[in-house]
């Protein structure tokens, strides 16, 4: 099976009240976690690369690494796409080189001026094949080039959905309703403590989410910045030399009560970086005196993969639906 667009996948999950996980990948141990996860559940997949991804292992390695997991991975749609696309060249770019699916954020732009960087891209995606994920509103945090500050994060406003979605185009809207990026999502002043003294967040918008579904019946939806910060990675990096307090993320309940709405794509990143660190830094506290790398990024894609087909199954409700 060659790579494929999204939109199949998020007709049927938006139909079966699931959602798909969009996975970051950076190398191939966090590749072949993900895709081996999904072939063991039967999952569809989207694997995607950010721009700090393609600063770092370099676009034509990511490619055929995916290309890699689909030969690997026969009966397994996978979609290759685009996280946080900057502008139209950077879209252009990955639209050329091989992606199935970009996305183009524009949404620290006013309104007026992210339907015109969007409708470009689009037009030029859909003569190429290629499906567009855009944004409304400002998620908080920091996932690689992208910074928002808590002041300059916002949530989508519901009456600007309908006039972005027709005059760009889009194929699917990522939209804010209290997630952030990053491991620490929330400060402690943001938070309730439990009986334990760990941070509770703040519940998400699903009053926002129904209202924009209200708007755009059928239409995907997308959720960036909703890793749930495994505690127990967190704790394993803390007892072996880490030095990360506080760090919290989004309930998987309630990431699954998006799922069974309009929510069609769930982007997961900080967990699998989580999962590998933790696993490396406590086989290394553990095993003072090796040094292949083969060794300590075994264990590590294990965990990656453990995690991913955790959250294909529990959290996303996308199993056996490849």
């Amino acid at each position: 099976m060659a790579l494929v667009t999204s939109t199949e996948m998020f007709r049927k999950a938006y139909a079966g009240g699931y959602a798909i996980g969009a996975f970051n990948v950076n190398n191939m141990e966090i590749v072949q976690g993900i895709t081996e996860a999904a072939r063991e559940v039967n999952a569809p997949l989207i694997l995607q690369v950010s721009k700090g991804a393609r600063a770092y292992a370099n676009h034509t390695y990511l490619v055929k690494l995916v290309e890699a997991a689909v030969i690997e991975c026969p009966n397994i749609p996978i979609v290759l796409h685009l996280d946080h696309g900057p502008d139209f060249e950077t879209c252009k770019s990955c639209i050329d080189g091989g992606f199935t699916s970009v996305m183009i954020d524009a949404s620290s732009k006013p309104l007026a001026e992210n339907i015109a960087i969007t409708r470009q891209v689009v037009e030029y995606a859909h003569d190429h094949g290629v499906v567009v994920e855009a944004e409304l509103g400002a998620l908080a945090g920091i996932e690689d080039d992208v910074k928002v500050s808590a002041e300059e994060s916002h949530y989508t406003h519901p009456d600007e959905v309908e006039e972005f979605v027709t005059k760009t185009g889009c194929d699917s809207l990522a939209i804010a309703i209290g997630t952030s990026h990053g491991a620490y999502k929330f400060t402690a002043a943001q938070c309730t403590r439990n009986e334990k003294g760990e941070l509770v967040p703040p519940p998400l918008r699903f009053d926002i989410l129904e209202e924009v579904s209200r708007r755009l019946p059928g239409f995907p939806i997308v959720l960036h910045g909703s890793s749930s910060v495994p505690q127990e990675y967190v704790k394993m990096i803390n007892e072996n030399g880490g030095r990360m307090p506080d760090a919290v993320g989004i309930p998987e309940e309630q990431l699954r009560q998006a799922a069974r709405m309009s929510v069609c794509k769930i982007n997961i990143d900080s967990d699998l970086r989580l999962a590998m660190t933790g696993t490396i830094r406590q086989f290394m506290a553990e095993h003072p005196d090796k040094f292949d790398p083969r060794e300590y990024l075994k264990p590590a894609r294990e965990n990656i993969k453990q995690l991913v087909k955790h959250k294909l199954v529990e959290v996303l409700g996308c199993d056996g639906k490849a």
